[in-house]
């Protein structure tokens, strides 16, 4: 997802790329999908810093939606994997700026590993917001 919104004292200035989301993850949810959601926000250097956090855009998402949204406070780790094998149909979590790990931008295969055992085999990038042709991108897997 696109959640690299701007934030200000903790709170979403302009909202505009979470709701460009919503008609894939409506979508999603209406056919019983479990929605384990991925973003940066920002540029955080050397670690998670709480001005980074996806925390407040996991709040207007869940405003947005008009259901509960789970956050998790890392985006891999034993509780990002145990909230993402909770979830029931039309369920959503956010995980934590994936950018508060340095994998992240050195495209780190054990690190990418850690992020898709938290799906069940189907991956949608929906994270081109407003900028670009709105067709997000699917791809199915098996994880083994």
């Amino acid at each position: 997802m696109d959640f690299n919104v701007p934030l200000k004292d903790g709170v979403v200035t302009d909202d505009t790329r979470i709701r460009e989301t919503l008609p894939t993850l409506k979508l999603a949810i209406e056919k019983g999908g479990r929605l384990v959601l991925a973003s940066h926000l920002g540029r955080p250097k050397g670690g998670p810093d709480a001005k980074f956090s996806l925390k407040p855009a996991a709040k207007k998402l869940e405003e947005l939606l008009g259901k509960p949204v789970a956050f998790a406070a890392d985006c891999v780790g034993p509780e990002a994997e145990t909230q993402s094998k909770a979830l029931k149909d039309g369920d959503v979590l956010v995980l934590e700026n994936v950018r508060f790990h340095p994998e992240e931008e050195k495209n780190d295969e054990g690190f990418s590993k850690q992020l898709a055992a938290l799906c069940d085999g189907v991956f949608v990038c929906d994270a081109l917001g407003p900028r670009t042709a709105r067709t997000p991108v699917l791809s199915a897997s098996r994880n083994s």
